[in-house]
Protein backbone atom coordinates (compact mmCIF):
# COMPACT_ATOMS: atom_id res chain seq x y z
CA UNK A 1 0.00 0.00 0.00
CA UNK A 2 1.17 3.41 -0.61
CA UNK A 3 -0.27 4.94 2.79
CA UNK A 4 -3.27 7.04 0.44
CA UNK A 5 -6.32 7.26 1.44
CA UNK A 6 -10.06 6.82 -0.51
CA UNK A 7 -11.61 10.26 -0.91
CA UNK A 8 -15.29 10.23 -0.97
CA UNK A 9 -16.89 13.44 -2.43
CA UNK A 10 -18.76 12.11 -5.61
CA UNK A 11 -20.16 9.64 -3.08
CA UNK A 12 -21.10 12.41 -0.23
CA UNK A 13 -22.96 14.48 -3.36
CA UNK A 14 -24.63 11.74 -4.70
CA UNK A 15 -25.50 11.10 -0.74
CA UNK A 16 -26.96 14.80 -0.33
CA UNK A 17 -29.01 14.13 -3.58
CA UNK A 18 -30.26 11.00 -2.22
CA UNK A 19 -31.34 12.49 0.90
CA UNK A 20 -33.40 14.90 -0.58
CA UNK A 21 -35.73 12.34 -1.97
CA UNK A 22 -34.85 8.79 -0.63
CA UNK A 23 -35.66 8.46 3.25
CA UNK A 24 -32.14 8.01 5.05
CA UNK A 25 -30.37 8.41 1.43
CA UNK A 26 -29.95 4.81 1.54
CA UNK A 27 -32.05 1.93 3.11
CA UNK A 28 -31.27 -0.84 4.99
CA UNK A 29 -27.18 -1.88 5.86
CA UNK A 30 -26.37 0.25 3.71
CA UNK A 31 -27.46 3.34 5.22
CA UNK A 32 -24.70 5.85 7.22
CA UNK A 33 -26.42 5.28 10.37
CA UNK A 34 -25.67 1.90 10.58
CA UNK A 35 -21.99 1.69 8.96
CA UNK A 36 -19.88 3.65 11.40
CA UNK A 37 -17.60 5.49 11.72
CA UNK A 38 -19.33 8.55 10.26
CA UNK A 39 -17.75 9.38 6.52
CA UNK A 40 -15.20 6.08 6.56
CA UNK A 41 -17.06 4.04 4.20
CA UNK A 42 -18.61 5.30 0.57
CA UNK A 43 -21.88 4.73 -0.09
CA UNK A 44 -22.63 3.84 -3.94
CA UNK A 45 -20.90 1.52 -6.16
CA UNK A 46 -20.13 2.37 -10.06
CA UNK A 47 -19.01 -1.08 -11.23
CA UNK A 48 -17.52 -4.83 -10.05
CA UNK A 49 -15.75 -7.23 -11.29
CA UNK A 50 -14.93 -10.73 -9.31
CA UNK A 51 -14.27 -10.44 -5.88
CA UNK A 52 -13.88 -6.46 -6.34
CA UNK A 53 -16.18 -3.08 -6.76
CA UNK A 54 -15.23 0.42 -7.45
CA UNK A 55 -17.31 2.86 -5.81
CA UNK A 56 -18.25 6.70 -7.51
CA UNK A 57 -15.07 7.92 -6.57
CA UNK A 58 -12.91 5.58 -8.38
CA UNK A 59 -11.84 3.96 -5.48
CA UNK A 60 -11.55 -0.10 -5.27
CA UNK A 61 -12.51 -2.20 -2.78
CA UNK A 62 -11.78 -6.24 -2.15
CA UNK A 63 -15.28 -7.20 -0.80
CA UNK A 64 -15.93 -9.73 1.82
CA UNK A 65 -19.66 -8.39 2.03
CA UNK A 66 -20.51 -9.70 -1.63
CA UNK A 67 -23.69 -7.22 -1.82
CA UNK A 68 -24.53 -9.03 1.07
CA UNK A 69 -24.39 -12.32 0.18
CA UNK A 70 -25.77 -12.46 -3.35
CA UNK A 71 -22.24 -12.57 -5.11
CA UNK A 72 -21.15 -15.79 -4.88
CA UNK A 73 -18.87 -16.32 -8.13
CA UNK A 74 -17.93 -12.85 -8.74
CA UNK A 75 -19.11 -10.06 -10.34
CA UNK A 76 -19.76 -9.97 -13.89
CA UNK A 77 -19.61 -13.56 -14.22
CA UNK A 78 -19.67 -14.55 -17.60
CA UNK A 79 -21.28 -17.92 -17.75
CA UNK A 80 -23.98 -16.57 -15.48
CA UNK A 81 -24.67 -13.21 -17.60
CA UNK A 82 -24.88 -14.98 -20.91
CA UNK A 83 -27.46 -16.88 -19.65
CA UNK A 84 -29.54 -14.15 -18.15
CA UNK A 85 -28.91 -12.17 -21.69
CA UNK A 86 -29.63 -14.57 -23.93
CA UNK A 87 -32.69 -15.38 -22.52
CA UNK A 88 -33.76 -11.72 -22.57
CA UNK A 89 -33.25 -11.84 -26.03
CA UNK A 90 -36.42 -14.24 -25.83
CA UNK A 91 -38.42 -12.77 -23.17
CA UNK A 92 -38.46 -11.82 -19.51
CA UNK A 93 -41.60 -11.43 -17.97
CA UNK A 94 -44.15 -12.01 -20.06
CA UNK A 95 -47.88 -12.77 -19.57
CA UNK A 96 -46.53 -16.88 -19.32
CA UNK A 97 -43.97 -18.63 -17.67
CA UNK A 98 -40.57 -19.53 -19.53
CA UNK A 99 -39.56 -23.15 -20.03
CA UNK A 100 -36.61 -22.04 -18.05
CA UNK A 101 -38.78 -22.49 -14.45
CA UNK A 102 -39.13 -25.92 -15.24
CA UNK A 103 -35.95 -26.25 -15.61
CA UNK A 104 -34.70 -24.59 -12.87
CA UNK A 105 -37.70 -26.43 -10.91
CA UNK A 106 -35.59 -29.70 -12.00
CA UNK A 107 -32.60 -28.21 -11.27
CA UNK A 108 -33.16 -27.90 -7.46
CA UNK A 109 -34.69 -30.67 -7.19
CA UNK A 110 -31.58 -32.73 -8.46
CA UNK A 111 -29.07 -30.91 -6.28
CA UNK A 112 -31.18 -30.24 -2.79
CA UNK A 113 -31.74 -34.00 -1.63
CA UNK A 114 -34.66 -33.30 0.74
CA UNK A 115 -36.71 -30.93 -2.72
CA UNK A 116 -39.39 -32.85 -4.50
CA UNK A 117 -40.48 -29.33 -5.37
CA UNK A 118 -39.47 -26.02 -5.78
CA UNK A 119 -41.52 -23.16 -6.43
CA UNK A 120 -40.26 -19.47 -6.99
CA UNK A 121 -40.07 -15.74 -5.71
CA UNK A 122 -38.11 -12.80 -5.52
CA UNK A 123 -36.51 -11.67 -1.97
CA UNK A 124 -35.69 -13.87 0.84
CA UNK A 125 -38.72 -12.74 2.74
CA UNK A 126 -40.94 -13.87 -0.29
CA UNK A 127 -39.84 -17.60 0.26
CA UNK A 128 -39.93 -17.75 3.88
CA UNK A 129 -43.61 -16.37 4.10
CA UNK A 130 -44.36 -18.49 1.53
CA UNK A 131 -43.24 -21.43 3.75
CA UNK A 132 -44.97 -20.35 6.41
CA UNK A 133 -48.20 -19.93 4.58
CA UNK A 134 -47.92 -23.76 3.23
CA UNK A 135 -47.10 -25.05 7.08
CA UNK A 136 -50.03 -23.46 7.73
CA UNK A 137 -52.10 -24.90 5.34
CA UNK A 138 -50.41 -28.56 5.75
CA UNK A 139 -51.29 -28.30 9.40
CA UNK A 140 -54.61 -26.32 9.75
CA UNK A 141 -52.50 -24.17 13.03
CA UNK A 142 -51.37 -20.95 13.05
CA UNK A 143 -48.20 -20.74 15.07
CA UNK A 144 -44.76 -20.67 14.96
CA UNK A 145 -42.04 -21.24 16.89
CA UNK A 146 -38.44 -19.21 15.87
CA UNK A 147 -35.26 -18.66 17.34
CA UNK A 148 -34.65 -15.45 19.37
CA UNK A 149 -32.92 -13.07 17.29
CA UNK A 150 -33.06 -14.78 14.10
CA UNK A 151 -33.82 -13.28 10.82
CA UNK A 152 -36.23 -14.17 8.46
CA UNK A 153 -36.77 -10.63 6.39
CA UNK A 154 -38.37 -7.85 6.50
CA UNK A 155 -42.18 -9.00 6.41
CA UNK A 156 -43.56 -7.77 10.26
CA UNK A 157 -43.91 -11.54 11.85
CA UNK A 158 -40.04 -11.34 11.61
CA UNK A 159 -38.65 -7.88 13.23
CA UNK A 160 -38.46 -6.88 16.31
CA UNK A 161 -41.20 -5.69 18.54
CA UNK A 162 -38.97 -2.33 19.23
CA UNK A 163 -38.90 -1.82 15.17
CA UNK A 164 -40.96 1.40 13.80
CA UNK A 165 -44.24 0.18 12.68
CA UNK A 166 -43.79 -3.07 14.36
CA UNK A 167 -46.80 -4.30 17.01
CA UNK A 168 -46.90 -6.75 19.76
CA UNK A 169 -50.19 -7.82 17.71
CA UNK A 170 -47.73 -8.78 14.64
CA UNK A 171 -46.05 -11.03 16.69
CA UNK A 172 -49.36 -12.56 18.29
CA UNK A 173 -48.82 -16.00 16.83
CA UNK A 174 -44.87 -16.50 17.15
CA UNK A 175 -42.66 -17.80 20.43
CA UNK A 176 -39.35 -17.56 20.16
CA UNK A 177 -36.59 -19.76 21.99
CA UNK A 178 -33.04 -19.54 22.84
CA UNK A 179 -30.52 -21.24 20.24
CA UNK A 180 -29.54 -24.37 20.79
CA UNK A 181 -32.08 -24.71 23.72
CA UNK A 182 -33.60 -28.51 23.23
CA UNK A 183 -35.44 -27.69 26.73
CA UNK A 184 -36.90 -24.32 25.60
CA UNK A 185 -38.39 -26.15 22.24
CA UNK A 186 -39.98 -28.77 24.03
CA UNK A 187 -41.42 -26.36 26.65
CA UNK A 188 -42.79 -24.81 23.85
CA UNK A 189 -44.25 -27.34 21.94
CA UNK A 190 -46.12 -28.48 24.59
CA UNK A 191 -47.66 -25.30 26.18
CA UNK A 192 -48.96 -24.71 22.46
CA UNK A 193 -49.80 -28.75 21.85
CA UNK A 194 -51.93 -28.63 18.44
CA UNK A 195 -51.05 -24.97 17.90
CA UNK A 196 -47.76 -24.98 16.58
CA UNK A 197 -47.65 -25.14 12.39
CA UNK A 198 -43.89 -24.81 12.07
CA UNK A 199 -40.81 -24.26 13.52
CA UNK A 200 -38.39 -21.87 11.56
CA UNK A 201 -34.81 -21.74 12.12
CA UNK A 202 -31.43 -20.86 10.27
CA UNK A 203 -29.42 -24.35 9.64
CA UNK A 204 -26.83 -22.25 12.42
CA UNK A 205 -27.79 -18.94 13.80
CA UNK A 206 -25.72 -15.59 13.08
CA UNK A 207 -27.74 -13.22 14.24
CA UNK A 208 -26.28 -9.64 13.60
CA UNK A 209 -24.08 -7.41 16.14
CA UNK A 210 -23.71 -10.89 18.12
CA UNK A 211 -21.48 -13.82 18.37
CA UNK A 212 -22.74 -16.68 15.22
CA UNK A 213 -23.47 -19.71 16.67
CA UNK A 214 -23.17 -23.37 15.17
CA UNK A 215 -26.00 -26.15 16.20
CA UNK A 216 -24.71 -28.08 19.34
CA UNK A 217 -23.39 -31.89 18.48
CA UNK A 218 -27.20 -33.60 18.37
CA UNK A 219 -29.08 -30.92 18.57
CA UNK A 220 -30.78 -30.52 14.90
CA UNK A 221 -31.56 -34.51 15.25
CA UNK A 222 -33.43 -33.79 18.51
CA UNK A 223 -35.26 -31.18 17.59
CA UNK A 224 -36.38 -33.00 14.09
CA UNK A 225 -37.56 -35.83 16.66
CA UNK A 226 -39.51 -33.50 18.23
CA UNK A 227 -40.91 -31.45 15.54
CA UNK A 228 -42.06 -35.16 13.83
CA UNK A 229 -43.50 -35.86 17.09
CA UNK A 230 -45.60 -32.86 17.29
CA UNK A 231 -46.80 -33.13 13.96
CA UNK A 232 -44.65 -29.58 13.15
CA UNK A 233 -43.17 -28.50 10.05
CA UNK A 234 -39.66 -28.06 10.02
CA UNK A 235 -38.50 -25.20 7.66
CA UNK A 236 -34.75 -24.33 7.10
CA UNK A 237 -34.07 -20.88 6.40
CA UNK A 238 -31.16 -21.28 4.29
CA UNK A 239 -31.34 -17.85 2.84
CA UNK A 240 -28.03 -16.62 3.70
CA UNK A 241 -25.65 -19.91 3.96
CA UNK A 242 -27.59 -21.71 0.63
CA UNK A 243 -24.79 -23.18 -1.86
CA UNK A 244 -22.40 -21.27 0.75
CA UNK A 245 -21.91 -24.77 2.63
CA UNK A 246 -23.15 -27.70 1.00
CA UNK A 247 -24.69 -27.72 -2.49
CA UNK A 248 -27.53 -29.76 -1.18
CA UNK A 249 -28.71 -27.47 1.34
CA UNK A 250 -26.47 -26.27 4.28
CA UNK A 251 -28.92 -28.76 6.68
CA UNK A 252 -27.08 -31.80 4.67
CA UNK A 253 -23.81 -29.89 5.66
CA UNK A 254 -25.23 -30.31 9.52
CA UNK A 255 -27.13 -33.68 9.37
CA UNK A 256 -30.59 -33.36 8.98
CA UNK A 257 -33.83 -33.12 6.93
CA UNK A 258 -36.41 -30.04 6.79
CA UNK A 259 -39.48 -30.17 5.14
CA UNK A 260 -38.80 -27.14 3.84
CA UNK A 261 -36.13 -25.37 2.64
CA UNK A 262 -35.77 -21.37 2.05
CA UNK A 263 -33.09 -20.19 -0.79
CA UNK A 264 -32.12 -16.70 -2.19
CA UNK A 265 -29.50 -14.42 -2.24
CA UNK A 266 -26.28 -16.78 -3.64
CA UNK A 267 -28.92 -18.99 -5.92
CA UNK A 268 -28.45 -16.54 -9.12
CA UNK A 269 -25.27 -14.37 -8.11
CA UNK A 270 -27.03 -11.41 -7.88
CA UNK A 271 -30.23 -11.83 -10.07
CA UNK A 272 -33.39 -11.39 -7.99
CA UNK A 273 -35.10 -14.43 -7.24
CA UNK A 274 -35.60 -16.95 -4.55
CA UNK A 275 -37.42 -20.41 -3.58
CA UNK A 276 -39.02 -22.65 -1.80
CA UNK A 277 -37.87 -26.54 -1.90
CA UNK A 278 -40.19 -29.03 -0.25
CA UNK A 279 -40.71 -32.83 0.36
CA UNK A 280 -43.31 -34.37 -1.78
CA UNK A 281 -45.62 -34.83 1.64
CA UNK A 282 -46.00 -30.99 1.29
CA UNK A 283 -46.50 -30.71 -2.81
CA UNK A 284 -50.73 -30.62 -2.29
CA UNK A 285 -50.40 -27.94 0.38
CA UNK A 286 -47.64 -25.68 -1.71
CA UNK A 287 -50.29 -25.88 -4.80
CA UNK A 288 -53.21 -24.59 -2.87
CA UNK A 289 -51.45 -21.63 -1.59
CA UNK A 290 -52.04 -18.47 -3.37
CA UNK A 291 -48.23 -16.59 -3.98
CA UNK A 292 -47.72 -14.52 -6.68
CA UNK A 293 -46.02 -11.21 -7.37
CA UNK A 294 -45.62 -8.88 -10.38
CA UNK A 295 -42.16 -10.09 -11.68
CA UNK A 296 -41.59 -13.33 -9.81
CA UNK A 297 -42.11 -15.39 -13.22
CA UNK A 298 -39.39 -13.15 -15.02
CA UNK A 299 -37.19 -15.65 -16.56
CA UNK A 300 -33.78 -13.90 -17.37
CA UNK A 301 -33.30 -14.22 -13.45
CA UNK A 302 -34.20 -17.92 -13.98
CA UNK A 303 -31.96 -18.72 -16.54
CA UNK A 304 -29.12 -17.21 -14.17
CA UNK A 305 -29.77 -19.22 -11.58
CA UNK A 306 -29.60 -22.30 -13.47
CA UNK A 307 -26.36 -21.02 -15.18
CA UNK A 308 -25.18 -20.36 -11.75
CA UNK A 309 -26.10 -23.40 -9.35
CA UNK A 310 -24.88 -25.76 -12.78
CA UNK A 311 -21.21 -24.11 -12.10
CA UNK A 312 -21.35 -23.79 -7.97
CA UNK A 313 -21.84 -27.29 -8.39
CA UNK A 314 -19.49 -27.91 -11.06
CA UNK A 315 -16.21 -26.44 -9.24
CA UNK A 316 -17.65 -27.48 -6.03
CA UNK A 317 -18.09 -23.92 -4.91
CA UNK A 318 -18.68 -24.90 -1.14
CA UNK A 319 -15.59 -26.64 -0.43
CA UNK A 320 -13.43 -24.18 -2.59
CA UNK A 321 -15.37 -21.01 -0.64
CA UNK A 322 -14.26 -23.03 2.76
CA UNK A 323 -11.19 -23.60 2.03
CA UNK A 324 -10.90 -19.74 1.31
CA UNK A 325 -12.91 -18.70 4.06
CA UNK A 326 -10.36 -20.45 6.93
CA UNK A 327 -7.27 -19.14 4.94
CA UNK A 328 -9.15 -15.91 5.30
CA UNK A 329 -9.93 -15.77 9.04
CA UNK A 330 -6.66 -17.83 9.96
CA UNK A 331 -4.58 -15.01 8.51
CA UNK A 332 -6.84 -12.30 10.57
CA UNK A 333 -6.76 -13.66 13.66
CA UNK A 334 -2.56 -14.18 13.40
CA UNK A 335 -2.49 -10.26 12.35
CA UNK A 336 -4.37 -9.28 15.26
CA UNK A 337 -2.30 -11.96 17.22
CA UNK A 338 0.77 -10.16 16.19
CA UNK A 339 0.05 -6.55 17.39
CA UNK A 340 -1.22 -7.98 20.94
CA UNK A 341 -5.25 -8.32 20.42
CA UNK A 342 -7.50 -11.31 19.53
CA UNK A 343 -10.36 -11.30 17.04
CA UNK A 344 -13.13 -13.52 17.60
CA UNK A 345 -13.94 -15.36 14.63
CA UNK A 346 -17.37 -17.22 15.02
CA UNK A 347 -20.36 -19.19 12.86
CA UNK A 348 -18.86 -20.93 9.24
CA UNK A 349 -15.41 -19.82 7.93
CA UNK A 350 -17.92 -19.25 4.72
CA UNK A 351 -19.54 -16.38 6.25
CA UNK A 352 -17.86 -15.38 9.10
CA UNK A 353 -18.95 -13.03 12.21
CA UNK A 354 -16.07 -11.35 12.98
CA UNK A 355 -15.27 -9.35 16.44
CA UNK A 356 -11.90 -7.57 18.31
CA UNK A 357 -12.13 -8.60 21.55
CA UNK A 358 -11.43 -4.88 23.36
CA UNK A 359 -12.02 -2.78 26.61
CA UNK A 360 -13.68 -0.29 23.88
CA UNK A 361 -16.20 -3.22 22.88
CA UNK A 362 -17.75 -2.75 19.33
CA UNK A 363 -16.24 1.16 18.71
CA UNK A 364 -12.91 -0.77 18.30
CA UNK A 365 -13.93 -2.83 15.63
CA UNK A 366 -15.89 -0.40 14.18
CA UNK A 367 -13.48 1.88 13.98
CA UNK A 368 -11.26 -1.02 12.26
CA UNK A 369 -13.56 -1.81 9.72
CA UNK A 370 -13.91 2.06 8.85
CA UNK A 371 -9.91 1.96 8.32
CA UNK A 372 -9.69 -1.01 6.23
CA UNK A 373 -12.81 0.56 4.25
CA UNK A 374 -10.23 3.68 3.64
CA UNK A 375 -7.97 1.26 2.50
CA UNK A 376 -9.47 -0.61 0.27
CA UNK A 377 -11.25 -3.66 1.94
CA UNK A 378 -14.81 -3.82 2.66
CA UNK A 379 -16.02 -5.43 5.50
CA UNK A 380 -19.09 -4.78 7.57
CA UNK A 381 -18.34 -4.76 11.59
CA UNK A 382 -21.90 -5.65 12.43
CA UNK A 383 -22.68 -8.24 10.25
CA UNK A 384 -21.63 -11.81 9.15
CA UNK A 385 -18.79 -11.50 6.50
CA UNK A 386 -19.55 -13.68 3.06
CA UNK A 387 -16.49 -15.14 1.24
CA UNK A 388 -17.26 -16.24 -2.41
CA UNK A 389 -15.29 -18.35 -5.15
CA UNK A 390 -13.50 -15.52 -6.56
CA UNK A 391 -11.51 -14.44 -3.60
CA UNK A 392 -7.77 -15.41 -4.97
CA UNK A 393 -4.41 -15.52 -3.22
CA UNK A 394 -3.79 -12.34 -4.47
CA UNK A 395 -7.22 -10.74 -2.78
CA UNK A 396 -6.19 -12.33 0.22
CA UNK A 397 -2.49 -10.99 0.68
CA UNK A 398 -3.83 -7.79 -0.22
CA UNK A 399 -6.33 -8.30 2.27
CA UNK A 400 -3.79 -9.36 5.27
CA UNK A 401 -1.41 -5.99 4.15
CA UNK A 402 -4.62 -3.35 4.27
CA UNK A 403 -5.71 -5.21 7.72
CA UNK A 404 -2.65 -4.82 8.94
CA UNK A 405 -1.89 -0.95 8.28
CA UNK A 406 -5.74 -0.61 9.51
CA UNK A 407 -5.13 -2.36 12.91
CA UNK A 408 -1.91 -0.29 13.33
CA UNK A 409 -3.91 3.17 12.65
CA UNK A 410 -6.35 2.48 14.94
CA UNK A 411 -4.48 1.99 17.95
CA UNK A 412 -2.25 4.50 16.72
CA UNK A 413 -4.75 7.45 16.28
CA UNK A 414 -6.41 6.71 19.09
CA UNK A 415 -5.08 5.96 22.43
CA UNK A 416 -7.97 5.12 23.90
CA UNK A 417 -8.67 2.59 21.91
CA UNK A 418 -4.84 1.65 21.50
CA UNK A 419 -4.72 -0.72 24.47
CA UNK A 420 -5.65 -4.69 24.14
CA UNK A 421 -7.90 -5.89 26.08
CA UNK A 422 -7.17 -8.34 29.03
CA UNK A 423 -10.82 -9.67 29.63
Amino acid sequence: MNGKLHSYSRNRELFRRANRVIPNGISGHFNPIVQKPPGTYPYFAECGVGARFRDVDGNEYIDYMCAYGPMILGYGHPLVDAAFQAQMKLADTCTLASPVMVELAECLVELVPAADWATFAKNGADATNMAVLIARAATGRRRLIAIEGGYHGASPWMQSVERSGIGLADHEDVTRVPWNDIAALRRALEEYEGEVAAFIASPYHHPVMRDNELPAEGYWQEVQQLLRKHGVVSICDDIRTGFRIDMGGSNEYFGYRPDLICFCKAMANGYPISAVAGADSLKDAAGKVFQTGSFWYSAGPMAAALACLKELARIDAPARILDIGRKFTDGLKGIAADQGLTLKVSGMPSMPYLRMEHESGIGFHQALCGECARRGLFMASHHNLFVSAAHSEQDLEQTFTIFNEALAAVRAGNPALATPSHG
